[in-house]
């Protein structure tokens, strides 16, 4: 409060400092907001929110200005205006207390202002929510009904698709029948006017012959007369032609004897040969030098092949000091660089030797040198990405390296320094080396040892001559080498060596790259449980997390590295492909609640062909990534070939459950539920032989269409490979993937412990990498072929082990006088390709079929029980429905019981009539029942009534039934007559039974009803021919013997 001059108050300032309602402590200090608009007051997430407060704010800057406006204008209405100087103390306390109590009183009111607004803006919040909430309500409804509308127009579509097929099949059928009637009237109008044609035919031929025949006198006689005449210019042509050789043969002896004299004069004008050969001597003379100062300059620089084996031999690895040394001190002796650098300038010369040894015989055996370039490939590491220290030193040798051989890759040595040395560290400390003892790694010891020994021979022969040989071999009876052939048999231990090296290096780096694959699936799975992350994205990852994300990246990109310096692009492909599956598996196992287990055993296992898929192969079958989890495959393309030779097994004839191979199929796989249902019929019928032994050429008639056609594609098929390989360019991805197949079917056919010894020697990578190289390597093939037909071997029965080990032999004969040829064309190659690669199919589906007899014979006592036949019950059962809807699913049966029902009673009186007149007059020679009316030729059987029929009937029954036959005879009942009556009436008839036609409860026996069929036309062919031919004898007996009646009458 101020006090004027004249002792009046002239007002009172009061300051209400104001700050912005987003600060904490205003918030919180007044106590009177609720908790959860002070929340979403701090928390600005979204522009709606910012909004809002925003609004808030500028409505409460709007309030705290009209409160100033009101003070101050309070404030002046307080002021009084001074009535007399004598203003009293008293008065002026007063007059505070009041201003302070108004002050009060309308802060209370501001106070109580706001928290009717908060209060306010809280149930605008409550009743949005719940509008939202109403909204989604309503949306998931609507969607729901739309959902069942959409699907009951799906059914009602479904059905009328139906309805119109149905129809559209109806009208197919009608179609047909008149097409087919209409064809049978054009044959007997075509037929007609063919018989009316020929005959006019017939008679224009004859004129037209005559015709013929007389121009054909005309014009032989005016042929004879030209060719007289061509004779007599042949014959002047021909003197005038010999009067010109001879002018010309007298020509050239003229020249000839010309040149004689000039070439006599030549060699008299000749110089003295004196000067040539002092030209010669000169010319050698400084050849000589030359080939001096060369040699002395190599004896500097390179040195010779006997000091560089000195240096070696000087190092001290061989075969003895090897095994009694230490491991660590071997590997530091052989990791150094003097030690490299001196076998690398010996093996180096070797090479050299060996390649001027055989370039000298290569015109005598022009595929002695072993090409192992695809083998060397193995070996070299591929090459790391340049740091960024070296990229400075990399861009100036860049231009040194392109101007030396910028357009010549680089040739690879063939006998790489440390693959050399590791034969000793695998001689001396083979456990150290080997994590196991398995076959590659025996054969591959085996194969360091006599490399090693060859090598030091080699070495020993250099330093003390051939002389020595004698007495450093083991074996005195093996007659002494010289330096060439100690060579190639150094060689020779040297490919078997690297070939197996490479096997095992293979192995071991999968082995390797399945761990770091595996190492890199855990390490993303982990990231993710720890980040939480999802499908949408990255969603508010905190410092931490985006650590662990970073580590667990960098983690990867090192581990990539080494996959990529093992197995080079290939192998980073399948990295990046496990983890793609390790982070799809992860989200859909979260998407579906199930617990996440890690997808990665499975990854590059030797079971997944993926983990030696081919660069050749990738395109027409990707691997695990692209087809093999989706192949598979595929139709594959050997096995669409020999697919009718495999038998079908009859999967599901447990007599508890005969349809659960039915329900597993499914109904795309009708056709193998009805050969599964027609074996089983065969093997209850056919009971005296076993029906496994006669399903190949069971139905042999039917299938020779098939057979034919199957072999026409077979040879196409064959010939198309040979074609793609004999091609400028040959495709070699189908060979690649009919091994491929190969190895497939003998894994499966194979134990579980030997899937890995047969992917390890049928290797795909090391085969494409032969095949790209364009090297024609039989020997790498053969080696193939002959592991494939010793897995079949021992995979086949005991019992045809001698015939298939003879057909082997012959076929490795074969392929071996192949080799031996040497031709230099692709066509042997090929060729022997193509043969060895069919005779493994044609073996590998000869043993199929092999087991599926063996199944069937073991299933052979069960089928023929009770189970076979509740097992045809039950499928017909599931194929035409219940017993109470017969007459619709079974329209053929019924059509053919009815048949037959108007004339059943007839023929069981005349059979009845038949076997009574029979018993009565042949009682004592009664062995059989002649046929009824309908398989009837001729003659006449008395017919008994039918009271008499039916008191004989029974007396006889018995008599019949013991005279062999072992199946029942009628016993009267109607169903039974009804259907005897129509199996005769099915295979009396004159047109052949089809599929069509024939009722359903017999199209399990269609082949044999075909058959009885056949047998009765034969035998009323050969009855009607008999009776013919009878006639026609008796005929002629009876003429024969009127003649000679009326010949006696008239003598």
């Amino acid at each position: 409060m101020e006090l004027t001059e004249s002792g009046g108050s002239t007002g009172i300032a009061l300051e209400f400092p104001m700050t912005t309602l987003s600060s904490s402590e205003d918030l919180t200090g007044g106590g009177k907001i609720p908790r959860r608009i002070r929340r979403r007051l701090l928390e600005c997430k979204t522009p709606s929110k910012l909004t809002s407060i925003q609004d808030i704010e500028a409505k409460l800057n709007q309030a705290s200005l009209r409160r100033q406006q009101f003070h101050a204008w309070l404030s002046n209405k307080a002021r009084r205006k001074p009535k007399s100087p004598s203003w009293s103390s008293s008065q002026d306390e007063d007059l505070g207390q009041r201003l302070e109590a108004k002050l009060h009183a309308a802060e209370q009111k501001r106070l109580s202002i706001m928290a009717e607004a908060q209060m306010r803006l809280a149930k605008l919040d409550e009743l949005r929510q719940a509008a939202k909430s109403e909204v989604e309500m309503r949306f998931k409804s609507r969607r729901e009904e739309l959902g069942t509308k959409v699907e009951s127009r799906v059914q009602k579509a479904e059905v009328n698709r139906m309805l119109l097929l149905m129809a559209h099949r109806q009208r197919r059928a009608a179609a047909k029948e008149r097409t087919a009637q209409s064809l049978l009237q054009r044959m007997v109008q075509e037929r007609k006017y063919k018989d009316c044609v020929s005959t006019a035919i017939y008679q224009k031929r004859a004129a037209a012959e005559r015709k013929r025949m007389g121009l054909l006198e005309a014009e032989k006689t005016r042929v004879h007369a030209k060719v007289m005449k061509v004779r007599k210019v042949a014959k002047s042509v021909y003197h005038q032609r010999e009067i010109e050789r001879r002018r010309m043969k007298d020509r050239l002896e003229d020249r000839l004897q010309k040149a004689k004299r000039q070439r006599a004069e030549y060699l008299r004008q000749r110089g003295n040969l004196h000067t040539i050969r002092v030209k010669m001597h000169r010319q050698g003379d400084i050849l000589s030098r030359k080939l001096a100062r060369c040699w002395r300059q190599f004896l500097r620089s390179r040195k010779t092949t006997f000091a560089l084996a000195k240096e070696y031999d000087a190092l001290g690895i061989n075969e003895e000091s090897v095994k009694s040394m230490q491991f660590e001190q071997l590997a530091l002796r052989i990791e150094s660089a003097g030690t490299l650098q001196t076998v690398k300038a010996l093996l180096d010369r070797l090479e050299n030797r060996l390649t001027l040894s055989r370039s000298a015989n290569v015109s005598s055996n022009p595929s002695s040198l072993d090409n192992i370039d695809h083998l060397l490939k193995r070996l070299a590491s591929p090459k790391r990405k340049s740091t960024p220290s070296n990229t400075i030193r990399s861009r100036r040798s860049r231009k040194v390296a392109s101007s030396q051989g910028g357009q010549d890759p680089a040739k690879l040595s063939r006998y790489p320094v440390r693959v050399v040395l590791c034969a000793y560290m695998i001689l001396g400390h083979p456990d150290a080396v080997f994590n196991g003892q398995g076959e590659h790694e025996k054969s591959l010891a085996e194969s360091a040892a006599k490399f090693t020994r060859e090598f030091e021979l080699l070495i020993k022969m250099i330093l003390y001559g051939p002389t020595q040989n004698t007495h450093l071999d083991s074996s005195p009876a093996l007659p002494s080498r010289n330096f060439r052939t100690q060579l190639q048999s150094f060689d020779a231990a040297w490919c078997t060596y690297v070939y197996r090296f490479v096997v095992w290096k293979v192995k071991d780096a999968r082995s390797l790259e399945e761990d770091l694959v595996r190492a890199a699936c855990q390490m993303e799975l982990s990231m993710m449980q720890t980040c939480k992350l999802t499908a949408e994205g990255e969603n508010n990852l905190t410092h931490d997390m985006k650590a662990v994300q970073k580590q667990v990246t960098e983690d990867q990109r090192l581990l990539r590295e080494k996959v990529l310096h093992l197995s080079g692009d290939d192998g980073v492909k399948r990295m990046e492909c496990a983890l793609s599956d390790a982070r799809s598996k992860y989200y859909e196992a979260k998407e579906s609640g199930s617990p996440i287990v890690s997808p990665v055993a499975h990854i590059l296992s030797p079971d997944h062909p993926s983990s030696s898929a081919s660069p050749l192969s990738v395109s027409t079958s990707a691997e695990r990534t692209t087809s093999i989890q989706g192949g598979e495959t595929p139709s594959r393309i050997v096995r669409s070939l020999f697919k009718n030779d495999a038998l079908p097994q009859p999967e599901g004839l447990d007599s508890s459950s005969p349809s659960s191979g039915a329900n597993h199929l499914g109904p795309s796989n009708e056709n193998l539920i009805t050969d599964n249902e027609l074996l089983v019929n065969e093997i209850i019928h056919e009971r005296h032989y076993v029906v496994a032994d006669s399903l190949d050429v069971s139905n042999e008639g039917s299938n020779a269409i098939k057979a034919k056609i199957k072999d026409t594609m077979e040879k196409a098929f064959w010939n198309g490979i040979a074609e793609s390989l004999k091609q400028d360019e040959p495709d070699y991805g189908r060979i690649v993937e009919l091994v491929k197949e190969v190895r497939d079917e003998l894994s499966e056919m194979a134990p579980h412990s030997w899937k890995q010894n047969i992917y390890a020697a049928i290797d795909l990578d090391i085969l494409s990498q032969v095949m790209m190289s364009g090297i024609h390597d039989l020997s790498y093939l053969g080696k193939i072929l002959e592991f494939a037909l010793v897995t079949l071997q021992k995979l086949s029965a005991p019992a045809s082990e001698d015939e298939m080990i003879k057909s082997h032999m012959k076929l490795m004969d074969e392929l071996r006088e192949i080799s031996q040829a040497g031709d230099e064309s692709n066509t042997s190659f090929v060729f022997a390709m193509i043969k060895g690669l069919r005779f493994v199919l044609e073996q590998i589906q000869i043993l199929k079929r092999d087991i599926s007899k063996a199944r069937i014979r073991l299933l052979e006592p069960v089928i023929q029980g009770p189970a076979g036949f509740e097992y045809l019950r039950k499928a017909f059962g599931n194929r035409y429905g219940s017993p109470s809807n017969a007459s619709n699913s079974l329209p053929l049966t019924v059509q053919w019981l009815l048949s037959v029902r108007s004339s059943v009673e007839q023929v069981w009186d005349e059979y009845t009539g038949s076997l009574s007149g029979l018993s009565t007059r042949h009682a004592s020679s009664t062995h059989g029942l002649p046929p009824h009316t309908a398989l009837r030729t001729g003659g006449s059987i008395p017919v008994a009534s039918k009271n008499q029929g039916k008191l004989i009937a029974g007396s006889v029954h018995s008599e019949i039934t013991t005279t062999g036959n072992n199946q029942p005879e009628c016993n009267g009942d109607r169903i039974d007559k009804m259907v005897r009556l129509g199996l005769v009436k099915l295979t009396s008839g004159i047109e052949g039974i089809t599929q069509e036609t024939i009722p359903e409860t017999l199209t399990l026996n269609f082949s044999r009803l075909r058959n009885v069929q056949a047998q009765l036309q034969k035998i009323i062919v050969i009855s009607t021919r008999y009776v013919k031919y009878s006639s026609i004898a008796l005929n002629y007996v009876w003429v024969n013997l009127s003649w000679r009646r009326d010949t006696a009458l008239g003598k």
